[in-house]
């Protein structure tokens, strides 16, 4: 089952971005404080954020008393306390359930605040016209660093990751005040501007390799009609992930991109000149691509980014 040839992802993505960033920044707003922790002087009993319907950041979330936890927060947090809390297991395997059945990395395309300062990283770089070289740092080495985090966390006894996470630099610096990271974010910001592109991201990134290793089981997938594709390559030049999870459907060996380290991002989509790529729910591979006729590849473009 795939969905119409949509061509504004990047747009719906951008909204729920935003929306994403100002659910987080509401509840303090709406009692009265302000962001960055800042409190009002007051010698009036003041509501908490924490006792609305929604509060919290990106590592934990009371959401109706629901508690929601990052999933890597909470292996860590439960190897170095050495103590199981039922609520964070239960928390933490809600949203593996939720991305799982979406696509882990959507998380990372679609929430993650430092893919969104990655994306206009490459906004500015291409103005400026700065020309990196894509990542050569195998792009499953982030599997190993969150494994490794985890090992940290319980030989060091604190969450390893959570110390530096330029994730949580953002948004618990944001709503709490607290700039924990935030050298690591400008470091990362840096290499992604001047270094290597996107290599944080692609390769580094340990909550990416986390969702990475649950990618593959998501039910949303990136499509491609072969009798379309007119082998352009424009796909691969935007490509968020790695360009290289595209190469099975572009060379015809699978009709759906099962790479569990594509973020569901749509960009790939929208610039498709041909309307051959599209998103699909399910496993299935309708047709198969033996069956498509050959097509000549008339060009192979390339595009900066």
């Amino acid at each position: 089952m795939t969905s119409s040839s949509f061509k504004h992802w990047t747009v719906v993505r951008r909204v729920v971005q935003g929306a994403v960033f100002l659910l987080f920044c509401l509840p303090p707003l709406l009692v009265g404080w302000g962001l960055l922790g800042m409190i009002p002087a007051s010698e009036d009993a003041m509501a908490t954020p924490a006792e609305g319907v929604f509060y919290g950041s990106l590592s934990s979330s009371s959401v109706a008393g629901l508690n929601l936890v990052d999933p890597l927060a909470a292996l860590e947090t439960t190897v170095a306390a050495r103590t199981i809390v039922p609520s964070v297991v239960f928390g933490a395997l809600v949203v593996v359930v939720v991305y799982g059945l979406i696509r882990g990395r959507a998380f990372c395309g679609w929430v993650c605040p430092v893919n969104l300062l990655g994306e206009g990283v490459d906004a500015l770089r291409r103005r400026a016209g700065i020309t990196l070289s894509e990542s050569v740092v195998p792009r499953r080495l982030k599997m190993g660093i969150a494994l490794g985090m985890v090992v940290g966390s319980a030989l060091l006894t604190l969450p390893l990751f959570e110390l530096i996470s330029p994730i949580g630099a953002l948004n618990k610096g944001l709503i709490f005040g607290g700039f924990a990271g935030v050298g690591f974010l400008v470091a990362v910001l840096l290499v992604d501007g001047f270094g290597m592109r996107r290599l944080w991201c692609r390769s580094l990134c340990p909550l990416g390799g986390f969702y990475e290793a649950i990618g593959r089981a998501g039910l949303v997938s990136v499509h491609i009609d072969p009798q379309s594709c007119i082998h352009c390559d424009q796909c691969k030049a935007v490509c968020l992930a790695d360009p290289v999870i595209l190469t099975p459907v572009l060379e015809g060996e699978t009709r759906r991109v099962k790479a569990g380290d594509c973020m569901a991002c749509g960009r790939c989509i929208d610039v498709c000149p041909s309307g051959a790529l599209r998103f699909g729910l399910g496993y299935g591979e309708g047709a198969p691509v033996d069956s498509a006729p050959s097509v000549e590849k008339p060009c192979n473009c390339t595009h900066n980014s």
